[in-house]
């Protein structure tokens, strides 16, 4: 049997506290529920919209949150044993979907009511749109093939939820580790040490880095020595080596279930659905974008090259050239140098309690929301933090929000938001209500300061704040309509768009505050970041490209055999201008979005990104950027209706026109010729 938490917070607080056992039994109860729900369905003489879709939608209703949850706590447990009965537990449920959405008695009832054209027309907008998203995932499970191939599609796909499934457990689970003296971390500063673990090798003291965030980041921005920085790196592509295997067997499958379907490739199936339509779209997008960056990319190269000659030289060593291990220290050296930017000094204005707060006032403000923390939460680690969001006025309650921000063994090892409960309208007409998380790696408190964020960990959190409100403030009455279920190229937009108030003079001031002395951030430096915004745009964009361009290279192929870990340094090479070097070791074997949803859909950050900035500087620079009324008017036609409206509908109605890609391109620093 399941605890209950009694509730202790407006709306339903989650139980987060499972046993293996429970979760275990969560998950029976789920598939059979489904089980019962669909032959239900199946069964009807005379399908409607009442007795076919609603019933299915229902389920989804009540029952999404549950499996999210169970599933959810694979990524945050501090008990393998509950990480593993998650994983388990997601992979069943998943099982169970993929038959469910394979089941030609069920089509066959939805597929009745498609065919209503007249009782179609007569539903409410929402519930037309169920019922053609419901037919339309049918057809693209497999429903319209004989019983024989979808047996095969049924197999195909079954391996790929397992194979999704280990890929994730082995980036939780594997740790790379490295130990270093301090003279090989030279460059670091104090507090990088405080506290820090140690070990004694052959009579000396050695540093204990891992290839956790608040680990590997500094090292790799600011450890002088190349051999230390190329040890990380090796350590980062080299802890989960299995992946690749994985990732290879995954695409391979793919393509062959894309086929299966009617389509040439695993990319024309998934860009289907999306904003972007086909792959030749996605490749012009990257293929034009490169062309500009690589203007851009062409000065700042030589800058940096000119920086590690003058290294070697001092060192009396031989210059062999750039490499990836190289990117970010000299990136950071040049921000250094031109900007005066120490992030150790900018660090100190950036607790993260106050951060957090700050942030959450800039939604608020904006989205005329209101944040509540609860004290002593009913949470599944002690670090984290809760808050129940409410309509600024006080007239409904909105959902609730969990802020998860430091590392831990067999955490997921990101940054994300885990949407765990959307939010849908009961049969009474009362609310379900949202709940989501975010789950980051920032740096920990130690016995001497508080947690201090980087400038780019508080654009982070901007980031997945805006993904967490996203989820928030969606109002579909079908919990089909949340967040997962918004165009995988428009979905970072909102997430981006709130990146821009981190640098924003007058929104640092308000919250950067020294944490020893209280002392507002100085102009002065808020001055060299923004100045430095810039810096090294064309080669940080061009990683971006060669992310997306590697994604479509494995997935728009009709090639099975593509050789993942080839492609992935070849073109990394080529467009990012870093060499790999000769070592072992791949990033795909880490590259998460590979197998976590994002498969020929990478290239959407930065399609998505064209849009945010679009947003900012046409509504939101014009009017105002703390302008709540342009804030609403956001929140009510690109936040309310989740993925119930293709996104460029909302996002024409916002800007009052079509989307100009202008506004992108100026903010990166790229001319504008178009």
């Amino acid at each position: 049997m399941v605890t209950r938490l009694q509730q202790v917070v407006k709306g339903a607080a989650l139980n987060f506290r499972r046993t293996p056992a429970e979760i275990s039994a969560a998950a029976a109860r789920l598939t059979a529920r489904e089980k019962q729900v669909h032959d239900k369905v199946a069964a009807q003489a005379q399908p409607t919209f009442a007795n076919t879709i609603a019933p299915l939608a229902r389920l989804e209703n009540a029952s999404g949150g549950e499996a999210a949850l169970i599933s959810f706590l694979q990524n945050v447990s501090t008990d393998k044993q509950v990480r593993d009965a998650s994983s388990e537990a997601e992979k069943a449920l998943a099982l169970s979907r993929m038959t469910s959405q394979m089941r030609s008695d069920v089509y066959g009832s939805v597929k009745k009511v498609l065919d209503d054209t007249q009782g179609l027309k007569e539903l409410a907008p929402e519930d037309r749109a169920l019922a053609e998203s419901m037919a339309r995932q049918y057809r693209r499970s497999g429903l319209g093939l004989s019983a024989d191939q979808r047996a095969k599609l049924e197999h195909t796909r079954k391996r790929l939820i397992e194979l999704g499934i280990e890929f994730s457990r082995n980036t939780n689970e594997a740790d790379g580790v490295e130990l270093f003296t301090r003279a090989e971390l030279a460059g670091l500063p104090d507090s990088y040490f405080c506290e820090r673990a140690t070990e004694t090798v052959d009579g000396v003291e050695k540093f204990v880095v891992t290839t956790k965030y608040p680990d590997l980041v500094p090292v790799m921005q600011m450890a002088k020595s190349e051999a230390t920085r190329r040890r990380m790196l090796l350590a980062e592509e080299t802890r989960c080596p299995e992946n690749i295997r994985l990732l290879q067997e995954a695409v391979a499958l793919r393509l062959d279930a894309a086929r299966q379907l009617g389509y040439k490739t695993h990319a024309e199936f998934v860009l289907e659905e999306n904003m972007a339509k086909t792959p030749d779209s996605v490749l012009e997008f990257e293929k034009d974008l490169r062309q500009r960056l690589d203007v851009l990319a062409d000065s700042e190269i030589t800058e940096i090259e000119q920086l590690k000659q003058a290294d070697k030289k001092a060192a009396n060593e031989t210059y062999t050239g750039l490499y990836n291990w190289d990117f970010r220290y000299y990136s950071n050296l040049v921000k250094e140098r031109k900007h005066k930017v120490n992030e150790e000094r900018v660090k100190q204005y950036f607790s993260v309690e106050p951060v957090t707060r700050g942030i959450l006032d800039i939604y608020q403000d904006i989205l005329k929301l209101r944040f509540d923390k609860v004290e002593n939460p009913p949470v599944w680690h002690p670090d984290v933090t809760m808050y129940e969001v409410w309509e600024a006025d006080n007239s409904a309650f909105l959902g609730h929000i969990y802020l998860d921000l430091f590392p831990r063994q067999g955490k997921y090892g990101h940054a994300c938001v885990n949407p765990i409960q959307n939010g849908s309208e009961n049969s009474d007409g009362s609310r379900v209500y949202p709940v989501a998380a975010i789950l980051a790696n920032f740096p920990k408190p130690t016995s001497t300061t508080p947690a201090l964020l980087t400038h780019d960990d508080v654009i982070t959190l901007l980031h997945e704040m805006g993904h967490l409100l996203h989820h928030i403030c969606i109002q579909t009455k079908w919990a089909h309509f949340g967040l997962d279920s918004v165009q995988h190229d428009f979905i970072e937009c909102p997430s981006q768009l709130f990146e821009n108030w981190g640098w924003e003079p007058s929104v640092l001031q308000k919250f950067a505050a020294h944490y020893k002395t209280g002392e507002r951030i100085p102009k002065e430096l808020v001055a060299q970041l923004v100045a430095a915004k810039n810096e090294g745009a064309g080669l940080f964009n061009l990683r971006q490209v060669f992310f997306g361009m590697f994604d479509m290279a494995i997935h728009n192929t009709e090639d099975a055999n593509v050789d993942v870990e080839a492609t992935y340094k070849a073109l990394r090479e080529q467009i990012t201008r870093f060499s790999g070097g000769s070592g072992p070791g791949c990033g795909a074997a880490t590259f998460g979005h590979m197998m976590g949803g994002y498969d020929a859909g990478y290239y959407g950050y930065l399609w998505a990104k064209s849009f945010s900035a679009d947003m900012y500087a046409t509504r939101f620079t014009k009017d105002g950027i703390t302008n709540a009324r342009t804030g609403m008017d956001y929140r009510r036609e690109i936040l309310c209706p989740g993925g119930s409206i293709d996104a460029s509908v909302g996002l024409e109605r916002f800007l009052g026109r079509a989307p100009s890609s202008a506004a992108f391109l100026e903010s990166i620093g790229v001319a504008n010729s178009q």
